[in-house]
């Protein structure tokens, strides 16, 4: 008997589950970071490199994966990502020495493939307004992960040690093969001619003012939360002397306000248009974590008042990203992955900046309230670009 592929669409469960699994990979392990250092006896910073590397290699390949979708399909570009995320965590389990583990590590970023790709998935299958709804669901039902995954990955560091949640890894990109040869048909339609045609068409996204507006703001909001994972543990460790359980715990305070924000941004996408979810998305954000640095910068310390705050960080992102990735993917629709891939190399190599400034910049005696600060003044970037993109699609009507 012939073995054959998916050749219908995928189910949302499926778009769900690869969405998700994009967000365990980078946030599980991190409350592993300080221990991992003292077994490979390197400092902080140094550990850091496996979150901002692997940030600046997943940006690198959203240019590259893009229109390499477009060109040859969703499907075969996802099964070659994760077949590479297999490897690479083969390595990683087995490495003793930091500059392996690095490699391998960054090698991981493959598997950004799932989040990048699904966007692109949805926007084949449907219009605008009803891949709002969509990617308002699967955010919804994914936030659970950025939760979840911190807390078991803590567990596991407490019960078997670090690698524990690596050999989570590997378990979980083989289900992901199975999961996308059996229910992800193709979605892309209409293929490019030539890869080389494909990138061509790049100067038509970055000479348009609505895409940098977009992507900016994307790229400040997904960035805020790639902070927040690389500072949180030094935070929670050093500053707040929390154990790896709790660290998992207080690192999923976003998914609460994210889950809540991505419900209401699925039902009040209809009443507002996208750039009227995505301002309030801001908006919300600004104010929260203007509130939590007064907080601390009054002396209240602790551990509510610290992550407290973040809850902020995630009820914003979902209000307004679900909108911003549709309207970064409606400036050229018949470019949704190239478009979808270049955005998130900005927003990936953006947190992999704001990620490598947390390693620097934090220490023990300005940790929470330096934490605070940098994670409020991205927020202020991303409320000026969506108030930016907000005034052109205002003129483009």
């Amino acid at each position: 008997m012939k073995l054959s592929g998916a050749k219908t669409h995928p189910n949302l469960l499926t778009l769900i589950i690869l969405t998700a699994a994009s967000i365990v990979s980078l946030n599980m392990f991190l409350p592993s970071l300080a221990n991992m250092a003292e077994e490979f006896g390197v400092s902080y910073s140094v550990m850091n490199i496996s979150v901002a590397g692997y940030l600046a290699v997943t940006a690198i390949l959203q240019i590259i994966i893009g229109p390499l979708s477009d060109r040859y399909g969703r499907r075969p570009i996802l099964l070659g990502s994760i077949i590479i995320f297999c490897i690479a965590t083969l390595g990683c389990i087995f490495s003793s020495n930091i500059w392996v583990f690095l490699s391998f590590r960054i090698l991981q970023g493959a598997m950004i493939s799932g989040t990048a790709l699904s966007r692109a998935v949805v926007r084949d299958m449907m219009g605008p307004k009803n891949a709002v709804k969509v990617l308002g669901t699967i955010a919804m039902a994914m936030a659970v992960a950025p939760m979840i995954g911190p807390m078991f990955g803590g567990l596991l560091d407490e019960l078997f040690g670090w690698r524990a949640s690596f050999w989570f890894f590997l378990l979980m990109g083989f289900a992901l093969l199975i999961l996308i040869w059996v229910d992800l048909g193709e979605t892309n339609s209409n293929p490019s001619d030539t890869f080389r045609k494909q990138f061509s068409t790049y100067p038509d996204l970055f000479n348009s003012k609505r895409f940098w507006g977009y992507s900016i703001c994307m790229s400040a909001s997904v960035a805020c939360f790639y902070g927040f994972l690389s500072g949180a543990p030094l935070i929670a460790t050093k500053v707040l002397g929390l154990p790896p359980s709790h660290i998992g715990f207080y690192m999923g305070s976003t998914t609460l306000g994210f889950f809540v924000g991505s419900y209401l941004s699925r039902h009040l996408s209809s009443y507002f248009a996208i750039t009227q979810m995505i301002l309030i998305g801001r908006i919300v954000a600004v104010i929260g974590m203007f509130i939590g640095l007064t907080l601390v910068l009054l002396g209240n310390i602790s551990a509510a008042f610290v992550f407290g705050p973040s809850i902020f960080i995630g009820l914003g992102n979902g209000l307004s990203l679900p909108s911003n990735h549709v309207g970064i993917m409606n400036v050229r629709s018949d470019l949704a992955g190239t478009a979808s891939g270049l955005s998130g190399a900005m927003y990936v190599g953006f947190g992999a900046i704001l990620a490598t400034l947390m390693g620097a910049l934090l220490s023990v005696e300005n940790g929470a309230h330096t934490f605070l600060l940098i994670l409020l003044i991205t927020k202020i970037i991303g409320l000026i670009a969506a108030i930016w993109v907000h005034m052109l699609e205002r003129r483009k009507a």
